[in-house]
């Protein structure tokens, strides 16, 4: 239960797992009080350990994490996490490079038809009819020493992922959706989607109007915001609440005065450095060229009368995958029902790849009314109607 607390350690153990053809991986980390994730523990795990897994202390004095990053990156290993999301970001923050191959076992079941977004508990009773202890779940991973019922915990995610996968691997290359999953991955390690660019940082917020000049004054203090939090590693709400910012974005002060009269900011806050910061801000963005300006989004209209099609749609979309044996989410979502009822050559995923032959095909001969629904004997089948374009 000792976890690897040397550079030579985790050397060692590194070159041992590359022997293998996948590694599990799991990350215990804190990010209540700062900006970025503060790694706390990494487990792995692979074929060799078949009851235990190896636990890395990131925090140990000295240790060079190097070679679990280089791990990370060898294509001849995959990396098998469950809910990867974070625990790339991780990575990348870390390393500055995405992990790569990677199989993400929720995603996987969501192929295989066990819902939207599974947990982990969820899985590992289903697959391995084994149990979690989840008494550790809000443990303060960045203490230590760290107790062996822990480190027992942390790598229970490990060591039962190992099952999943191999259980998931074979059933996914079996009924040939191995492909469904490569190009969910795909998309998941994509370097692009794990970039913190500050001036981007603005799409985040729930703005509630289109005005071009309350939408650039929003840019310009969400960018200030997310700058300063990655330099001082705090978390965004800390340096600034979003509905505070909104507010100022909204009144858009020039003064000190008018600053400090903005609900949730401090007495004096005006006079105060981030104060200042601020009045400079919406002052620099107001006297940007208007043709820099963010461009209102529209919200595009939907054609009268469409309410009825989108609810076929949503009928078609859950027999198609509960036939299937995949979860709807996957498929398609809201959003693209309601484009693909407005446009036959709609821009969504729902149309292309895989997706359009277990779906998007039969979509539109329902709406140009080449297929029917039908309800019989309490079940809703599909029924042929010919061609009538």
């Amino acid at each position: 239960m000792e976890p690897i607390t040397t550079t030579e350690e985790l050397r060692s153990l590194c070159e041992k797992l590359r022997e293998f053809e996948f590694v599990t991986v799991d990350t215990e980390f804190m990010r209540d009080s700062t900006y970025w994730p503060q790694l706390c523990l990494v487990q792995l795990a692979s074929p060799e350990f078949s009851d235990n897994g190896a636990a890395i202390d990131p925090l140990a004095e000295g240790i060079d994490l190097s070679p679990l990053f280089d791990l990370m990156q060898d294509e001849s290993v995959i990396k098998v996490f469950h809910a990867a999301r974070q625990d790339i970001e991780i990575f990348v923050h870390l390393s500055g490079k995405v992990p790569h191959p990677v199989f993400d076992t929720q995603v996987a079941a969501m192929v295989l038809g066990y819902g939207d977004q599974v947990g982990y508990e969820t899985l590992v009773n289903k697959v391995t009819r084994k149990s979690i202890d989840k008494s550790m779940r809000f443990t303060d991973w960045s203490r230590r020493p760290l107790s062996n019922k822990q480190i027992s915990y942390a790598l229970s995610d490990v060591t039962h992922l190992r099952v999943i996968f191999e259980d998931f691997h074979e059933r996914l290359e079996a009924n040939g959706r191995a492909v469904w999953l490569n190009e969910e991955m795909e998309r998941l390690t994509d370097p692009s989607i794990y970039s913190v660019d500050p001036a981007e940082a603005w799409k985040r917020l729930k703005t509630r109007s289109n005005s071009p000049k309350f939408l650039v004054v929003a840019r310009a203090l969400g960018e200030w915001r997310e700058t300063e939090a990655q330099r001082k590693d705090l978390p965004r709400n800390r340096v600034l609440r979003d509905d505070t910012l909104l507010d100022i974005a909204a009144r858009q002060p020039m003064t000190e005065a008018d600053l400090d009269k903005t609900r949730g900011v401090g007495r004096n806050f005006g006079s105060s450095k981030p104060g200042q910061a601020i009045i400079d801000a919406i002052k620099a963005a107001l006297d940007s060229p208007q043709d820099q300006w963010p461009t209102p989004k529209h919200r595009i209209e939907l054609p009268a009368g469409i309410g009825p099609t989108v609810e076929l749609l949503k009928v078609l979309l859950k027999l198609c995958a509960e036939e299937k044996g995949v979860a709807q989410r996957l498929v398609a979502s809201g959003d693209d029902l309601q484009n693909i009822a407005a446009d036959d050559n709609a821009d969504v995923p729902a149309m292309r790849g895989w997706r359009r032959d277990l779906y998007g095909q039969y979509a539109l001969r329902l709406k140009h009314g080449q297929l029917g629904l039908k309800l019989e004997n309490g079940e809703v089948t599909l029924v042929e109607l010919g061609d009538n374009s």
